[in-house]
This record gives structure tokens, C-alpha cells and sequence, in this order.
């Protein structure tokens, strides 16, 4: 585990952002990726894998490592760069993002990207998977835990909730499922297409321990995600804005996903570097 303070993980995220945003410029117009989801979530991914998780760059496949599962697998440019700084896989490999034979698809592949324990497509399927590790784990008394990610519209799936009611129902207190709160799915506000409140509530009824918290907020996040003692599986609802950190991609469900120009690469860059120290 490599730890590191607020002002240092700041800076490590900022760093991600600039990473991707160069990314998925590099790529050009007819790759287009998935900016608005991936800078929601760049704040989650920077306390996991700079501060909590239990995970080894050289050996991807450690069996006592920490899993984790980007379900909402469309944001996998937050993933991809976040692996390549902790030395997953050479950086090189970024500007290949979505290209045919690529070891970075458009969703994340455990088959050919090192440190992806889950390959991502349809929404709703992660959690699942992680219910699964979570009672492997239990079966061969291994320590590690399992964070799942999801987007808030991907709470609108059955298959979730199949899920949620298991977890709580075997009292799988090494998962952890982290709520992406940003009220933005591709083509409308979350409430609007269908409502998922009371969250919080619904979530506690089917025997899950609730944490909120701003999912820009460092303190909050390592306290929300960070292991504890209990009995019930924890869900953190991380309230994000969609396309943090780039001005005029912030709340704009435009940049869900479009490609980014030569123009609009140098304005995010700008906004991104006046953020160093």
C-alpha cells in the first residue's frame, strides 16, 4: 500500500486528469471515450489506489491482493491511467486507448489488461462478480475485500439489487459497493429517467451499513472506504460532479461521451496545470 497525504493526493489526481484528458485527445475524433464519467470518479479511483488498496504492480495476480470492479466500465479512462501511474503497465500503452488490439478497450478486460480483476461491459453486473469474490474470500478464510464501483443510474438494474439483497443476506462485510452520486446517466438526469430515492434507506433495509460523503472530499472518502470492524457489507454514496475538474465539462451530460478537440484539449490542459503546485 502506498500512502500518501491530502495535498499529495490532490496532486496525483490532478496528474490522473491530465493523463486522460491527453488520452483521449491523443486518440482522435473516432475513438471518442467517456470524459464526463471518468473525471467523476477520478477522485474514488486516486484513494484507492494510492492510499487503501492492497496491491502489487509486479505481481497483478497476487491471490491476497485487494480486488476491485469497475462496473460503470465505461469510465475506464480513470482506471487506465491510475494503473499505468502505480506501474501496472508502461504509459506508452495510453495512447492506444480503444484501438484494435489494444491491451485498453473501451471497457476494462482482465484478459488483457494487467490489474483489471473484472472485465466490464452491460451495466449492473459488477457487484455480482464482487458478491461472488466476497464469498470465495469467505470460503478460503483470505482477508482480502472487494470494492465494487457503480454509477447511480446503473442502480436502476434488477440484477442489482439481486446482488444487494445477497450481500446483506450473507453478511459480507469484506465488500464494499461505492456509488458514483453525480445524477447524470448518457442521455439524462438520473431522477428524471428513473428516480432511485431514498437511496440511503433502501440500501440500510436490505442489511447494508450506508456511508455518504463527497466523492471529491479526501478525508471523507478514506474514512467511508477505509476497512472496519461489522457485520454487514458497507455502501458509500459518493456525491460527484460529472466531469470534475474540467470547467466547462462540469454538469455538461454532453461530455458523457464525445471526442475532445484541439481547442478544447489546450483550454482543459490550462485549467488542469494552473491546479499544480
Amino acid at each position: 500500500m502506498v500512502v500518501y497525504d491530502k495535498a499529495q493526493l490532490e496532486q496525483i489526481s490532478n496528474k490522473l486528469r491530465q493523463l486522460q484528458i491527453k488520452m483521449l485527445h491523443t486518440i482522435g475524433p473516432e475513438y471518442k471515450g467517456h470524459p464526463g464519467p471518468a473525471l467523476s470518479i477520478t477522485d474514488i479511483i486516486t484513494v484507492l489506489y494510492f492510499k487503501l488498496l492492497r496491491i502489487d504492480p509486479v505481481n497483478p495476480e497476487w491471490p491476497d491482493r485487494d480486488r476491485f470492479i469497475l462496473s460503470k466500465g465505461h469510465a475506464c479512462p480513470a482506471l487506465y491511467v491510475a494503473l499505468a501511474e502505480r506501474g501496472f503497465f508502461d504509459k506508452k500503452h495510453l495512447a492506444t486507448f480503444r484501438h484494435a488490439g489494444s491491451i485498453l478497450q473501451g471497457h476494462p478486460d482482465m484478459k488483457k489488461t494487467p490489474g483489471i480483476d473484472m472485465t466490464a461491459g452491460s451495466l449492473g453486473h459488477g457487484l455480482g462478480a464482487g458478491v461472488g469474490m466476497a464469498l470465495a474470500a469467505r470460503i478460503d478464510k483470505k482477508d482480502y475485500r472487494i470494492y465494487v464501483l457503480v454509477g447511480d443510474g446503473e442502480m436502476q438494474e434488477g440484477l442489482m439489487w439481486e446482488s444487494i439483497m445477497s450481500a446483506g443476506h450473507y453478511c459480507l462485510s469484506n465488500i464494499t459497493l461505492i456509488i458514483d452520486r453525480n445524477r447524470w446517466q448518457s442521455c439524462d438526469a438520473v431522477d428524471c429517467t428513473i428516480d432511485i430515492e431514498p437511496l440511503a434507506k433502501k440500501l440500510s433495509s436490505f442489511g447494508w451499513l450506508v456511508k455518504e460523503t463527497g466523492g471529491h472530499d479526501y478525508p471523507g472518502l478514506i474514512d467511508a472506504l477505509s476497512p472496519r470492524d461489522d457485520s454487514k457489507p458497507t455502501a458509500v454514496i459518493a456525491t460527484t460532479i460529472k466531469g470534475k475538474g474540467v470547467s466547462f465539462m462540469e454538469e455538461d451530460n454532453s461530455w458523457h461521451q464525445r471526442p475532445i478537440s484541439d481547442e478544447e484539449y489546450e483550454k482543459a490542459m490550462a485549467e488542469l496545470e494552473e491546479g499544480e503546485v
